[in-house]
């Protein structure tokens, strides 16, 4: 049974969450909404894969030719995902390598690199404007740096000070959660000097972390952090001071058993995955849940499997717009790893009427 929408929040969903283009499918019985009818429809589950061959690029010549075997190429155990235009980054945590999915030619190729640059438990990443891959490596300690076409470009930290995990990106800072120290660390991206930590100093209780995993930016420059170990998202303003807290323990809509995977959209609209209750959950942005999607308990169309990652992707909706049903466009996508299950990676559409 399809995720439903609290009710109690129905009337603020209605009013922030709007949802237009079509598909040569006929029937809406044959998609996949959240909420479900007859609730009016804010999310769809487009389509999932787990490795190349779900992306259907290997023509019938290349199979009788070379064999299914060489182009298979899975995503075992994905954590962290960043896109741009045309490509989503992967980072595969028991083959510890970068999986670099091409959308356009719909194959997969590993980013794996040797010696002192290479990649021993990767769970963060982000993509900057010019291409610039920053990648969390947890064994290592540290946060691993490469240009675009994979060159190594330095790393940040000293291998075992920290325990990295999430990373984002603005335009002059890089924000990276570190488990083993209960902060965020805030750098300058030009020069890679540490400015400050997150929480600043304070005996506010509120403000404090107990295992922050995931990080995301709005376009005010908050910073929201998934606290896992303390069960809620915490919200800072640029500077690092606490300014609001979302959720806290249980089970129930609005509250987190095991937060991970953040985004923000541009309607600062906050948008995270619960590994435990295999759900994500949106959020206003003074902290009102505004609804839930996912199939807990199912192995259905759009269920979660252990979410870990979840990032939101502007660039790549035309690419996806062919799953959309009849009478919906899409505004963004909403990209979602998952640890287990077939669905490594699951993509959902955020709809506009249109």
């Amino acid at each position: 049974m399809k995720t439903r929408i609290n009710t109690l929040y129905l009337p603020v969903a209605l009013l922030l969450l709007a949802g237009c283009a079509t598909q040569p499918k006929k029937h809406t019985d044959e998609f996949t909404f959240f909420p479900p009818p007859p609730d009016e429809p804010r999310i769809q589950f487009l389509t999932s894969f787990g490795s190349e061959d779900d992306l259907g690029g290997q023509s019938k010549f290349s199979e009788f030719v070379v064999g299914t075997e060489k182009f298979h190429r899975p995503i075992w155990k994905p954590y962290g995902i960043a896109a741009t235009k045309g490509k989503i980054y992967v980072c595969d945590t028991e083959p510890d390598n970068i999986c670099i999915v091409d959308l356009q030619k719909r194959q997969i190729r590993y980013f794996k690199p040797e010696g002192s640059a290479a990649l021993h438990l990767p769970i963060g990443i982000a993509i900057d404007q010019d291409g610039t891959r920053y990648i969390t490596d947890a064994q290592r300690g540290q946060v691993l740096i490469y240009a675009e076409d994979g060159t190594p470009r330095g790393q940040i930290g000293k291998k075992g000070e920290m325990k990295p995990s999430g990373i984002a990106l603005d335009a002059q800072r890089l924000y990276v959660t570190d488990v083993s120290n209960h902060c965020v660390r805030v750098y300058n991206k030009a020069t890679r000097d540490q400015l400050f930590t997150i929480p600043r100093g304070t005996n506010d209780p509120n403000a404090r972390l107990f295992s922050p995993t995931n990080v995301s930016i709005d376009q005010n420059g908050h910073i929201y952090v998934s606290d896992s170990g303390g069960f809620t998202i915490k919200a800072f303003d640029p500077e690092g001071n606490h300014v609001r807290t979302l959720g806290d323990m249980g089970l129930t809509p609005g509250r987190f058993a095991l937060p991970k995977g953040i985004g923000v959209d541009k309607q600062r609209r906050v948008y995270v995955v619960d590994a435990a209750t295999a759900v994500a959950q949106v959020f206003d942005d003074q902290g009102r849940l505004l609804m839930y999607f996912g199939e807990p308990k199912t192995s259905g169309p759009g269920a979660m499997y252990l979410p870990a990652g979840l990032t939101l992707d502007y660039e790549n909706v035309d690419l996806f717009q062919k799953y959309v049903a009849p009478g919906h466009k899409i505004e963004f996508l909403i990209l979602v790893t998952n640890q287990a299950g077939p669905q490594k990676v699951s993509v959902y559409g955020f709809l506009r009427k249109g």
